[in-house]
């Protein structure tokens, strides 16, 4: 027999909280906002918040997480282009790319830069990792992992700034992959 877990689904919880404090931070900005008071816009307690996030500025980027989270499952099946591509396909706009495009009026222009960095070293420790059993120099799989990691938050940052919506996500992550081909190097 199996049991279910009373409540909602975890991804749609975090999603009505990541709403919720994006109504709030664009109402009162983001250091002025509590976690008490996303949880209650949201209709969870503030107990339970900490199950779906560690801290509001992490709770934006919740879904992007959660892909990141089968990016190492990914790199073992296809090369680091394809893997990092799985991490786009399909993202629809959600609370990260409203916060991205509306970073100064929510006020977490800077709580963004230090996740987006977070996130950025995720990928780029996966893709190296990848590439050094696969038998590329460590240090070149560091470099090569930075690009990619640059590449993910690079695309992300334009297309939430272009208006999420009118073009995909996996199209600006394609251009971003095909920059790092065109780096000089003089």
């Amino acid at each position: 027999m199996t049991t279910s877990r009373a409540g909602r689904p975890k991804a749609s919880s975090r999603e009505m909280l990541a709403e919720a404090a994006s109504e709030l931070f664009l109402e009162q900005g983001y250091e002025a906002t509590s976690i008490a008071e996303i949880a209650a816009r949201a209709g969870v307690s503030r107990s339970s918040f900490f199950n779906y996030a560690a801290s509001k500025g992490a709770l934006l980027w919740g879904g992007l997480d959660e892909r990141l989270d089968a990016l190492d499952s990914d790199l073992e099946r296809g090369t680091p282009r394809e893997a990092v591509r799985e991490i786009a396909r399909g993202l629809a706009p959600d609370a990260l790319a409203l916060a991205l495009a509306n970073a100064e009026a929510m006020g977490l222009a800077a709580e963004l830069e230090r996740e987006a960095a977070l996130r950025r070293a995720r990928i780029g420790r996966s893709v190296a990792r990848a590439l050094r059993r696969r038998g590329l120099d460590p240090l070149a799989a560091d470099v090569a992992g930075a690009a990619y990691g640059g590449a993910v938050i690079a695309a992300l940052e334009r297309w939430a700034l272009a208006g999420p919506g009118r073009v995909e996500l996996a199209t600006t992550l394609d251009a971003a992959l095909e920059a790092i081909a065109t780096i000089p190097v003089d």
